[in-house]
């Protein structure tokens, strides 16, 4: 489980030392689909790259403590691509908020994976 421990190390290290830029902010409806409405605050963290050619997404939560404890997986048929959406500080009712709204689309498909507590 070494590996494990490491990514999630590697994860943290990344997005401390980068800043957060929150380009879609809780509320906010999506740029393509105006029926799809940002539950928490979402971003992404400069200075990293995603397959989309755009920085790593990142959803922050409203907890305190903005703790990095799962990501999101995505497939997007409609791109054709696959990419993680690191979700901090995100409360357990954020999450599946999270997870609908990624779910909503008949074209792209997530499944959450969390950390494991070591």
């Amino acid at each position: 489980m070494e590996h494990n421990s490491l990514f999630w190390e590697y994860l943290d290290k990344m997005v401390h030392e980068n800043e957060i830029i929150i380009d879609r902010p809780k509320g906010s409806k999506h740029p393509k689909y105006s029926d799809m409405v940002y539950a928490v605050d979402y971003g992404y963290i400069k200075n990293t790259q995603s397959m989309d050619n755009g920085g790593i997404d990142i959803f922050v939560g409203s907890e305190v403590n903005k703790k990095i404890d799962a990501l999101f997986c995505t497939i997007d048929l409609k791109k054709n691509d696959s990419e993680i959406k690191i979700l901090m500080g995100c409360t357990k009712n954020e999450k599946i908020e999270i997870c609908n709204f990624l779910n909503n689309a008949e074209f792209m498909k997530a499944i959450l994976v969390k950390r494991l507590e070591t």
